[in-house]
């Protein structure tokens, strides 16, 4: 008869508090990511129908007073072939530009900017929002 056997504790492992900090930590990130834009310059971008999802290399903001931002570097208008060219050198692949417009902007300059982008060899992709629309 052996009495060891039957007498031995089975060790537990408690993980329930593990997995209470794994969940927080979970949303943590989850609310972070969410709240995380890569656009620091604020626009408020017209509304569509459509949404217009794009594999973006660069992103170039127009805001109310008709100022051009690349990321979030203020340029002119007639810097921005150059400056352009140095971030589109980098990509293999046929790239896409964002920009990212202000509703209050004039077209003009949003057309003068594709106009600058397709020029390149680029594809223009016009950001707009498309919440609140049913």
């Amino acid at each position: 008869m052996n009495i060891r056997n039957r007498l031995r504790k089975h060790p537990d492992v408690h993980t329930g508090a593990l997995n209470d900090i794994l969940f927080i930590l979970l949303l943590f990130f989850l609310i972070v990511s969410t709240l995380a834009n890569p656009n620091v310059i604020k626009v408020s971008n017209p509304k569509a129908k459509a949404d217009t999802k794009a594999k973006q290399t660069v992103v170039i903001t127009v805001d109310k007073m008709q100022q051009l931002f690349i990321g979030s570097e203020k340029i002119e208008l007639n810097e921005l072939e150059s400056k352009l060219k140095l971030f589109l050198a980098k990509e293999t692949d046929k790239p896409s530009v964002v920009i990212n417009g202000d509703s209050t902007a004039h077209l003009g300059t949003a057309i003068k900017v594709m106009q600058v982008i397709k020029k390149l060899g680029a594809t223009p992709v016009m950001a707009v929002d498309n919440t609140g629309l049913k």
